[in-house]
């Protein structure tokens, strides 16, 4: 596996990037990419300005997983979004594209790289529940009920840092996360 960055010219990939977000997103977060139009105009979008689009690639070209990251202000860096394929899960691959994203940023300047992970089917303790009462005593005591990926962030450095409630509706909140890269 290689990391490298995503360019236009890369159709094959980058049509295989497109299933992986609908695919991979479907299950827990429906209105992310509903379909391969929309993943395609995602991808799109990280050619842009103060964009970062970096893909794992196999020996064979096969695309493995994807990580975009974007300016937001100041020396603050957001990844957006991270996909890796379900069948190459748990083998470092997102990992390493963290890794890499972290290093890309680094070497832009950046000093935070932050992320918002939706919770929009009850993956966590934070949804369902009125967070607008005491939102610190809700993050401190956030369990992970069914898989939620912010377990994955903390793992790789992260920290929640906040939360958006009722970001996506009622109850179903935005978990902030940010990482010290620089």
């Amino acid at each position: 596996m290689y990391i490298r960055d995503l360019t236009r010219d890369d159709t094959d990939v980058i049509h295989q990037l497109a299933r992986l977000l609908v695919e991979g997103f479907a299950d827990h977060w429906p209105d992310a990419w509903p379909t391969l139009e929309a993943a395609l105009e995602e991808i799109d979008q990280s050619f842009g300005g103060d964009r970062i689009s970096r893909v794992a690639v196999d020996a064979g070209g096969e695309a493995l997983g994807w990580i975009g990251g974007q300016y937001t202000y100041g020396k603050v860096w957001e990844l957006h979004p991270l996909i890796v394929r379900r069948d190459r899960q748990r083998q470092g691959i997102g990992r390493a594209l963290v890794a890499d994203l972290e290093a890309q940023v680094r070497q832009r300047g950046g000093l935070t790289l932050m992320l918002g992970t939706d919770d929009e089917d009850g993956m966590t303790t934070l949804a369902g529940v009125d967070l607008y009462d005491d939102p610190c005593r809700h993050i401190t005591t956030i369990r992970n009920l069914r898989g939620h990926p912010y377990e994955f962030y903390q793992k790789v450095g992260f920290t929640i840092v906040g939360v958006i409630p009722d970001a996506n509706g009622p109850g179903k909140p935005d978990i902030l996360m940010a990482k010290r890269v620089g």
